[in-house]
């Protein structure tokens, strides 16, 4: 599987320069993060979560999680947990399970991302695959994705 053709053609028509970045196979942040010789500040990933039957997606650096009280205030939903992969891999049908990009607006998925991810310059993260990375100015992403911003993620 390459990029995922969603994601690469919707970067394309909104005329976003990113670059592809390659990697060996890997499944976790800090795996793809060493992998690529980036911090992982700059790796974002997603996290999914749940809140009233609904799907929302949550995207951070990798070094930090989501504490889901922070996350329900900012999505503004009662209570929320984490997605399971079968409640999640569906929404995704161009992307392997675990590798989505942070792009749920191009699947009807709300989209937040914590504070922290906005204080740097570029973003890296998932390109629908668990062998490539998509890097891109941070600003491209908040302009294309329109992601509500909160704080949510915690060391």
């Amino acid at each position: 599987m390459v990029v995922a053709a969603k994601l690469k053609n919707f970067l394309d028509e909104s005329k976003v320069r990113y670059h592809v970045l390659k990697h060996h196979e890997k499944f976790t942040s800090p795996e793809i993060a060493q992998a690529l010789h980036v911090p992982g500040q700059l790796l974002a990933k997603v996290v999914m979560i749940r809140a009233m039957e609904q799907l929302l997606m949550a995207v951070l650096p990798a070094n930090r999680k989501v504490d889901l009280q922070r996350f329900a205030h900012v999505a503004g939903v009662p209570a929320c947990s984490l997605a399971t992969e079968d409640q999640f891999k569906n929404a995704f049908p161009d992307c392997e399970v675990g590798a989505m990009p942070p792009f749920g607006n191009l699947y009807d998925i709300p989209v937040y991302v914590d504070r922290s991810l906005t204080k740097d310059d570029e973003i890296v993260f998932e390109a629908g695959n668990h062998h490539e990375a998509i890097k891109l100015a941070y600003a491209d992403f908040e302009r294309t994705a329109k992601p509500q911003v909160g704080d949510f993620g915690v060391a």
